[in-house]
């Protein structure tokens, strides 16, 4: 059994290129292209997947399986006003992307009828992870192997990084997914920032509302060592502030 942990950016779309382009559905298909949704993802998030999801079809892949957090029903942004706090990465934690991606897609693995029986017969399932080839720090420490899984890092294994990923995804005819990320990351870059006031300013607003509701001690705000409701067009820079990426949540 074969499972792409789909971030629905050019790094996992890039391997779902490869697999087409080197025929590889029909020898080593892919079982399941799973997803998960935070509930605060960008709108291409949520337009992309439609999109990829026909071209899936049309080839013979799965179409991709979106899974959420389970227990209380709400949404990161819904917890976070709950709780009057921030994303966990800008107090320099990750632990949103553990509650609200990597959990929810081991628990529908956990209860998968066909992962169940691929287990009960000794199997591991193989899990496909989009390292590109640059992130060496992060797949040369990786885990290859843990009592369920056998991890699988296709970008590497073909030396691939952004550009890579980018041709390969033009090539097969798909439109590019861009970066795969909450619209109230605290690792989003100050154009991305930008972007998103002049083009969702509703989705901005609603960033900056819950920056208002947390109670705040140890960062300044959404930025950590900024807050975004400070930046005005004079100051929107790239190299205003220094924001930490990252990479666990965000698919590039």
């Amino acid at each position: 059994m074969r499972v792409l942990s789909y971030g629905v950016g050019n790094d996992s779309t890039g391997i779902l290129a490869a697999w087409h382009e080197e025929g590889l559905q029909e020898t080593d298909p892919i079982d399941l292209i799973l997803t998960a949704d935070t509930g605060g993802e960008r709108p291409r998030f949520y337009e992309y997947i439609e999109i990829v999801n026909e071209w899936l079809k049309e080839r013979g892949f799965p179409e991709v399986t979106v899974v959420r957090k389970g227990g209380r029903q709400e949404t990161l942004e819904e917890n976070c006003l709950r709780l009057n706090m921030l994303p966990s990465l800008a107090y320099g934690f990750k632990g949103c992307s553990l509650k609200y991606k990597v959990e929810p897609q081991e628990k529908f693995l956990n209860n998968s009828p066909q992962a169940k029986a691929w287990w009960a017969q000794g199997q591991l399932v193989t899990k496909m992870i989009g390292y590109e080839h640059r992130e060496e720090r992060r797949w040369a420490k990786a885990k290859k192997f843990d009592s369920k899984y056998e991890y699988e890092f296709p970008l590497v294994e073909r030396g691939w990084n952004k550009a890579e990923c980018q041709a390969a995804i033009a090539r097969v005819g798909l439109p590019p997914p861009g970066k795969s990320a909450c619209f109230f990351c605290p690792a989003s870059t100050i154009p991305e920032i930008n972007e998103l006031k002049t083009e969702h300013p509703l989705l901005f607003q609603r960033a900056l509302i819950m920056e208002a509701n947390a109670k705040l001690t140890s960062v300044k705000g959404l930025g950590r060592r900024f807050a975004w409701s400070s930046l005005t067009a004079h100051i929107a820079r790239e190299d205003a502030f220094t924001v930490e990426v990252c990479r666990s949540c965000i698919d590039n």
